[in-house]
């Protein structure tokens, strides 16, 4: 469920939209490649994406369905050399990428011990989900993920429940709250439900998130230095990778600092 790039034919690249606009340079189409993807898959700028005006393409994580869709999927034949199969290629990649998404955060729910009781739930979905991903291109674009999300989100929102629970005091519920632009310094939100919350540019330096839900959380610009991430709830690297932190962010042992903080 970690990107891998090498065995991926730059699907990222090439399979979805962006708009000229802060995160891109440029206006690019669904199915037409990025005009610096090169003839082995990789980005020709890809150590200077920010200084180059790609700042979106720093924080967009795949949780591994670029290789799953190559190499699975298609079974290692690249749309370059196949191109009757680069329009399915590009159809199945969003929604390989939501299902593994999805496989992350089980997987997540599945390491927390107060979730327990809804860890013999949370096994089936993974399996349910991971026989998904390796169905034909034909059944992976006929499926209905919003349905799939919704049952998932009822067991991650138990298994965060149940955490939560074991928070000593009385837990903030922000979910899906617009907190854009929102004094939060040094805020005390442990155990908190940030879940859906907007979290543009807001102020986060030196909050307690310990053991916050963040599932879903848009944190692009936030500034989370000096902030307690530690046991934080469904936090992807994407979220961390939007954000502003420094070395004196605390983060959970299964997310890196990234580059650019």
């Amino acid at each position: 469920m970690r990107a891998d790039c090498a065995n991926c034919f730059g699907l990222c690249c090439v399979a979805l939209p962006f708009a000229r606009s802060a995160d891109f340079a440029v206006n690019k189409p669904a199915g037409q490649p990025c005009s610096n993807l090169q003839s082995d898959f990789r980005c020709g700028i890809h150590t200077q994406l920010r200084d180059k005006g790609y700042p979106g393409c720093t924080v967009f994580d795949c949780f591994g369905a670029g290789q799953k869709v190559s190499q699975i999927t298609f079974g290692g034949t690249d749309w370059r050399r196949a191109p009757k199969t680069a329009r399915p290629m590009f159809e199945v990649f969003p929604v390989m990428r939501q299902l593994h998404e999805l496989l992350w955060y089980v997987t997540e729910a599945l390491d927390l011990a107060p979730a327990r009781p809804v860890h013999k739930e949370l096994w089936q979905a993974l399996a349910h989900i991971d026989g998904l991903t390796r169905g034909s291109a034909e059944s992976i674009t006929e499926l209905d993920v919003n349905a799939l999300r919704g049952e998932v989100n009822t067991l991650l929102l138990r298994a965060s429940e149940l955490v939560r629970a074991e928070v000593p005091g009385r837990k903030k519920n922000h979910r899906g709250a617009d907190l854009i632009g929102a004094k939060l310094s040094g805020a005390e939100l442990r155990g908190a439900s940030l879940r859906g919350a907007l979290l543009i540019a807001a102020d986060l330096s030196g909050a307690d998130l310990r053991d916050a839900d963040l599932i879903g959380a848009d944190l692009r610009d936030a500034d989370l230095r000096g902030a307690d991430l530690t046991g934080a709830l469904f936090l992807t690297q994407a979220q961390l990778n939007s954000a502003k932190g420094d070395t004196a962010t605390e983060l959970p042992p299964a997310l890196s600092r990234p580059a650019h903080w």
